[in-house]
């Protein structure tokens, strides 16, 4: 049970950030808009985060659970300013969204890497604090589930169960899910309706950058005490999530916990007795997530239910 214990709480260490990532990836891309950029809005959301950890600790004070809250609200923000980048090339300038989605990539890590080194004089910006929650009063001594979640626990892994209940609501329950999907199956037919596609999409690469740069300081609170300018390829794995989970929060939830498994096995599985004795080359679990990654593309490619106007720029005069 115990190494049963440490596999589900590691996992939830590199879960949690695909998972938030996807359902980012999933606003845009249901509203008919491609954001490749993710990987950029995560790498600046994770320095905005980290920097200011470090600012505050830098002046002398504790980083404690309710710092950390400010922390990701303020990567958040910066996600959402990120991301406007991209919704204004893409939806107001036409501009190809893939193309736009790379340039944000390319100059995000540049960006932060700069900053950092005028702001602190080095590359990594390092943080400290009392993160990890031993374990949460009552929930903690449920038998089996409360060590497995709420045990060695991040408040960042409640933050995005909370994320994808919304989330399943928003696109499902609400009208403005319900006019975001119509953007991006029948723009023009949510136009003739006399509902705004531009402010739609808007909303949905926004709502992308907001949860992109939150996933971005999600993901190194739990794994590191600093930030060197990566988010190791997570925003192109969500992705890949989001693909494999059909743009579905159901399935999407489900592919977030299969590849963090594998992810945690690549990165942990020191720490489990029967995969370390297996004497397996460390290399070989270190390109395992990504090798399943392509395989699990390739089978699910055919069924693919990507929105119908994924990637069409809208132009209100075309009919």
């Amino acid at each position: 049970m115990a190494n049963l214990y440490f596999i589900t709480q590691q996992a939830m260490f590199f879960s949690i950030p695909l998972l938030i990532v996807a359902l980012a990836a999933m606003f845009s891309e249901r509203s008919g808009v491609i954001n490749i950029g993710l990987e950029g809005t995560m790498v600046i959301g994770a320095f905005a985060g980290t920097m200011f950890l470090h600012l505050r600790q830098a002046s002398g004070a504790t980083n404690t659970q309710s710092t950390l809250l400010i922390a990701l609200l303020v990567a958040t923000i910066a996600g959402i300013a990120y991301s406007a980048l991209h919704a204004f090339a893409s939806i107001n300038m036409l501009a190809d969204q893939t193309i736009s989605g790379t340039a944000l990539n390319m100059f995000s890590a540049a960006f932060a890497i700069f900053i950092a080194r005028s702001l602190v004089g080095v590359q990594q910006v390092s943080f400290t604090g009392q993160f990890r929650i031993q374990k949460v009063p009552l929930l903690g001594d449920i038998p089996v589930i409360g060590p497995m979640f709420f045990q060695n626990a991040y408040i960042t892994t409640y933050i995005g169960f909370a994320i994808l209940f919304i989330s399943a609501f928003v696109l499902y329950k609400t009208r403005f899910g319900l006019r975001l999907r119509s953007a991006g199956e029948f723009p023009q037919a949510t136009d003739a309706a006399g509902i705004s596609v531009v402010k739609i999409r808007w909303a949905g690469v926004l709502i992308s950058g907001a949860l992109g740069g939150l996933g971005g300081l999600a993901y190194i609170v739990p794994i590191s005490t600093e930030f060197n300018g990566s988010v190791a390829g997570y925003g192109f794995l969500a992705i890949a999530v989001l693909i494999f989970g059909q743009w579905k929060p159901k399935y999407i939830v489900l592919a977030a916990f299969f590849f963090g498994i594998l992810k945690t096995i690549s990165a942990a599985y020191t720490g489990i007795p029967f995969l370390y004795n297996l004497k397996i080359p460390q290399v070989i679990y270190q390109i395992l997530p990504y090798v399943i990654t392509i395989v699990a593309l390739f089978l699910t490619s055919k069924k693919s239910a990507a929105p119908a106007a994924e990637g069409q720029p809208f132009d209100k005069g075309k009919r």
